[in-house]
């Protein structure tokens, strides 16, 4: 441990983020849980007698806590102005809680186990919003309370731990469905989830004790409960950020953090920095001009319209039209490919800086999105360049897009508006996550050359962006960032 006089405790600081980046883990988990439970869920409610679960319905039901994400992020602003980012984290981590076990057993009081209805599943989407509202929230506010606590020459770094926890989170789940599955994977339930349910009865399915369809789904939303208690009991240990501190006049907790991360010396010296910009506690949204506030919506605008969810939400799709082996295994492949390039981002964000791994990501994500394109387009060419330029597009986004992106969100805006700005810029996140999940595979059904040229137009144009509008803060404190968007006004 540091010297708490001279140079602070690091170890303080990496229990601190470690902790906070748990619910970037949970964000991962809650996405990416619902790629398991699907099939067995939707064969589930394809025995109700009530209504008939159509493919469009399935659809909703599968990205019915995209919502959720869109309240929760919309919120996390004001939540994070009025009870802190401690608290606001401890109460996105009950949501998921809340959620995780409320999907597992949706009849809770009200109906009967295993009698699926047009009502169990309005209760289920129900409860799967809740854990969308716990994601959103969670994605505005574990960067923000990260780059709040870190010092600035290690902020970009310990923010990008959040993107490692989230795509971390994503592949636990892949290996914990497997898990649970195990030898379960009927034909019974392929057929039924895949409609054929003219072809075989779904009542009698049920009654022959069909594993998956009765237990499976449901016991992988309840796994999430381990982490999502993990993170509510642990989010109460951890103090509350020194920038909010300050701006709610409790400076003296507020030195203490501060000194024990940077030494005594160090954070006196930062309080003073911070006090000077929060004198003005109530500062409107434009107090810094349009600029900062167009530019934040637009890192998150970007980081979903150059396409990337379409790869992550439907991978085996993707792989499996390609004609090479098993889509699954590559989807796994794809996932320690995605982990391994994150990595990249976390130990050269503070050397290269933000600016130049969002340009060279943008540049090298159009180079895999027209790769895919010309392996559609061109018959003649082998299945393995789609496949390896698939894993270019997503390796490019992993070391640039995916964390640079929040880190940034986490610190371009000032103090005084940084809860707001920020809550404004990931809603417009999940309002494009939700438009390009949901045009992806009709866009992809009707061109796969047209939407991989979409996206890789788009992703020339990201970059072009970063390089004319987004301004570098590798190195500058979170104060200074006032300083620089009043120059630009």
């Amino acid at each position: 441990m540091s010297n708490t006089k001279n140079g602070g405790s690091s170890s303080y600081l990496f229990t601190i983020v470690l902790v906070a980046v748990i619910g970037g883990l949970l964000f991962g988990y809650d996405t990416a849980v619902i790629s398991g439970a699907e099939r067995g869920l939707q064969a589930f409610f394809m025995q109700a007698k009530d209504f008939t679960y159509t493919n469009f319905l399935h659809g909703i039901t599968s990205s019915s806590a995209l919502l959720g994400c869109i309240i929760g992020s919309a919120i996390s602003g004001l939540m994070a102005g009025k009870i802190g980012r401690k608290k606001s984290l401890f109460v996105a981590g009950i949501c998921f809680f809340l959620s995780a076990a409320g999907s597992y057993y949706p009849e809770f009081l009200f109906f009967h186990k295993g009698d699926a209805s047009l009502s169990l599943l309005v209760v289920f989407n129900l409860y799967r919003v809740l854990g969308g509202i716990g994601v959103g929230m969670a994605s505005a506010l574990c960067p923000m309370y990260i780059a709040e606590i870190a010092p600035a020459d290690k902020r970009g770094t310990l923010v990008s731990w959040n993107q490692f926890a989230i795509i971390f989170g994503q592949l636990v789940v892949y290996f914990v469905n497997l898990v649970i599955l195990g030898d379960h994977i009927a034909p019974k339930m392929e057929a039924m989830a895949e409609g054929i349910n003219q072809i075989v009865n779904a009542s009698a399915l049920a009654a022959d004790g069909n594993w998956s369809i009765t237990t499976g789904w449901r016991l992988m939303f309840l796994s999430e409960c381990v982490p999502a208690a993990l993170f509510s009991i642990l989010i109460l240990l951890v103090p509350e950020t020194p920038r909010y501190l300050a701006m709610i006049g409790k400076d003296d907790k507020a030195l203490h953090v501060l000194s024990r991360i940077n030494g005594d010396e160090k954070g006196k010296a930062i309080l003073a920095e911070i006090k000077s910009t929060t004198t003005e506690k109530t500062e409107k949204l434009m107090a810094y001009g349009f600029l900062v506030i167009f530019i934040g919506i637009m890192l998150s605008v970007f980081q979903q319209a150059v396409g990337i969810n379409a790869v992550l939400y439907y991978a085996p799709r993707i792989f499996e039209s390609m004609g090479m082996g098993n889509p699954m295994f590559q989807t796994v492949l794809m996932g320690i490919v995605n982990i391994s390039f994150t990595m990249v981002a976390i130990f050269s964000v503070e050397k290269l800086g933000r600016k130049p791994l969002l340009i060279i990501g943008s540049l090298g994500m159009a180079v895999g999105a027209l790769g895919v394109a010309l392996a559609d387009s061109i018959a003649s060419l082998p299945g393995f360049i789609g496949v390896i330029s698939v894993m270019i597009y997503s390796a490019s986004f992993m070391f640039s897009w995916g964390p640079i992106c929040w880190v940034l969100i986490s610190e371009i805006f000032p103090n005084t508006i940084r809860g707001a700005a920020t809550a404004i810029a990931v809603a417009f996140q999940w309002i494009f996550n939700f438009i390009i999940s949901s045009t992806f595979v009709p866009m992809y059904e009707w061109s796969p050359s047209a939407t991989y040229g979409l996206y890789c137009a788009i992703c020339v144009i990201a970059a072009i962006f970063v390089w004319k509008l987004v301004p570098e803060t590798k190195g500058k404190t979170l104060e200074e960032m006032s300083a620089l968007w009043k120059n630009r006004k």
